[in-house]
């Protein structure tokens, strides 16, 4: 039983220290393993049973894309049910659609997905889609960029 709390510690600790800042080095999870006594490929084995519980969805970047010369937008189709995978295979093939999911809302507009990529790239990728599906599209594009950061408070202020 001890074992097992301890365990449960370490996952908690690990979980604390990568949403507080993952390494940017050449061995991120050696560089865990280090801080908290365990070996690299524990830290992964570890992050992958996280993950596979729902605790962990992904790690990875959050780029800021004006600075990489990019921008996006949010854009949306009306389709029906029956048609929706369908024009999702022709929205994914795109590199630059990161995500499109169905919600269904008063306007009609309900299969959404975000572009983004140089502002050339986004109106061919548009006109493409429009093409492709012979559908009008509802264009919105980034007014204001807000930084969204959540933070959980995993351990408790006295394992800290």
């Amino acid at each position: 039983m001890e074992m097992e709390e301890e365990m449960e510690e370490i996952d908690l600790r690990l979980l604390s220290l990568v949403q507080e800042g993952f390494p940017l080095t050449p061995r991120p999870f050696r560089d865990l393993g280090e801080v908290l006594g365990l070996g690299e490929r524990e830290v992964i084995e570890r992050l992958d049973a996280l993950q596979e519980r729902g605790l962990v969805r992904r790690i990875g970047p959050i780029l800021d894309m004006r600075r990489l010369g990019r921008s996006g937008i949010l854009a949306a189709l009306k389709v029906s049910r029956d048609e929706a995978d369908e024009l999702a295979e022709i929205v994914n093939q795109y590199q630059e659609i990161s995500h499109n999911y169905l919600r269904p809302n008063e306007s009609g507009y309900n299969m959404w997905f975000t572009v983004s990529a140089t502002e050339e790239r986004i109106q061919e990728v548009l006109a493409e889609i429009r093409r492709s599906t012979g559908r009008r599209m509802l264009v919105l594009p980034t007014g204001r960029i807000f930084k969204i950061g959540v933070k959980f408070d995993i351990m408790d202020e006295e394992e800290e």
